[in-house]
Order: structure tokens, then sequence, then C-alpha cells
């Protein structure tokens, strides 16, 4: 009876410590920016084309990143059109733009929203030509 009673304990026990680690994982969605953002860039090669997801721990801010998706739109083809062609060919240069593009779309969103939407961008395609 005794070990019934501590294996019943330990099943609740167990499951009460997973659900407390399910608890604890951030819920995470993905922005997909469509259609995929073409534009020039300075010097040779002329063209870009990325396809952009945004990352957020706030599912139920979806709606605010949706509706301001013009405004990151824009935000991320300026910054595109900065860029050197040859740069973005590179590893490292494609790495660096993720990272502008992320303070970038921060900042844009933080100024129409007053929030930190976005925790991460990612290049899901990205052609340079």
């Amino acid at each position: 009876m005794k070990r019934i009673i501590l294996l019943g304990l330990l099943s609740v026990l167990g499951t009460l410590a997973l659900a407390g680690e399910e608890e604890s994982a951030p819920e995470i969605a993905y922005f997909a920016l469509e259609p995929a953002l073409i534009t020039n860039v300075k010097g040779k090669p002329r063209y870009v084309k990325a396809e952009v997801q945004l990352m957020t721990e706030r599912p139920d801010k979806l709606g605010d990143i949706e509706i301001n998706a013009p405004a990151i739109r824009h935000t991320l083809l300026m910054l595109l059109t900065e860029q050197d062609g040859d740069t973005l060919r590179t590893p490292a240069g494609k790495e660096a733009l993720r990272k502008n593009a992320l303070e970038s779309v921060r900042k844009t969103l933080k100024e129409l929203t007053g929030k930190k939407l976005v925790e991460e961008l990612y290049f899901t395609a990205f052609f340079v030509q």
C-alpha cells in the first residue's frame, strides 16, 4: 500500500514539474512579410530579393505587427537600397544586414505602437543578382 501511495506521489510530482516547465516556455509566433522584398542595391550585383519572417514572443500582438506591415516594408526597403550588392553576397554581409534590419523594425514598431513586439528577424530566402 505504501508503494502505491509513493508511486502516486511521484507521478503527481513529475506531472507538476513538467507542467511548470511548459508554463515557463515563451509562446512564439511568426509573421511573414509578403510578398518578398525586391529592390535595387548599390553597385553590382544590382538587385536583391529577400523573404522575411518576424518572430514575436507575444502572439496576441500579431495584429499590431500586421497592421503596421506597410511601415515595416518601407523601413526594410529603404535599408536594402542603401546596401552594397557585393557585401550582401557574403555571410558576414547578410548577418550585418539582418541585425540592422531587426533594429530598424524594432524602432519603427516602437514609434508606432510604443511596444517592443519583435524578438528576431529571419531571412528565409535571400537572393542577390
